[in-house]
């Protein structure tokens, strides 16, 4: 029987996607509006969605974008970088969950602000199998995006788990704030923003393999 879950956010966690992703927006604003910025001016808008992460940056240059024209763009730039260099897992992901899925009381869910068209390829190239999860949550089942709770709570009512059963691994200062908002606890990876901006997750560490199933079990059934 499940008696809590692990839910894993995609960019940063899974894979350290945020460089491409970057990478991928800059050619965009070059390729369609002729506009130089730079990678690091996407960081505060990591974890936000697609359409906030392409609309942020091009607001402070006040260059006005048609927002699906760019995020396509986009896309087809990362999947192009992508391509040259798919990513793998990031540590200690693939170990937390082949643990979770040989013990019978932890539920494994996907939640990400991005689009499944995106995000799936990421996941499957890591060397993970959507079928392995229990709930798969993307931007396209939300109106709402991070920081909103709504993509976590959605996620745990799939599983049919209680929120404060349920942790949350993310990367980024507005996921943090979606899960803590959702009554969840929050694991933060340093992978995407200094430790300073994710301190109000319940454990912050460099990577996932510094925490065992076990301490996650504890941390979750202690609420």
């Amino acid at each position: 029987m499940i008696r809590w879950a692990l839910i894993f956010d995609v960019d940063g966690v899974v894979a350290d996607t945020e460089t491409l992703n970057a990478r991928a927006s800059v050619l965009m604003m070059r390729q369609l509006y002729d506009t130089e910025v730079q990678p690091e001016e996407y960081r505060e808008f990591v974890g936000t969605g697609d359409e906030r992460y392409v609309e942020g940056v091009a607001e402070k240059h006040d260059v006005s974008i048609d927002t699906e024209a760019a995020v396509e763009r986009r896309k087809q730039n990362f999947f192009e970088l992508l391509d040259e260099r798919p990513l793998p897992a990031m540590p200690g992901v693939m170990a937390i969950v082949q643990a979770a899925r040989v013990s019978a009381d932890v539920g494994l869910a996907i939640a990400t602000s991005g689009n499944a068209d995106k995000q799936f390829p990421v996941i499957e190239g890591t060397g993970l199998k959507l079928e392995w999860f229990d709930a798969v949550i993307t931007g396209d089942d939300v109106t709402e995006k991070k920081p909103d709770p709504r993509v976590y709570l959605v996620t745990a009512e799939k599983l049919g788990i209680a929120p404060e059963r349920c942790i949350v691994f993310e990367d980024a200062p507005a996921g943090v704030a979606s899960a803590k908002a959702a009554g969840m606890t929050c694991v933060a990876v340093t992978s995407s923003v200094d430790a300073d901006r994710l301190a109000d997750a319940d454990l912050v560490v460099d990577t996932l393999a510094e925490v065992s199933l076990a301490k996650l079990r504890g941390m979750a059934l202690s609420r």
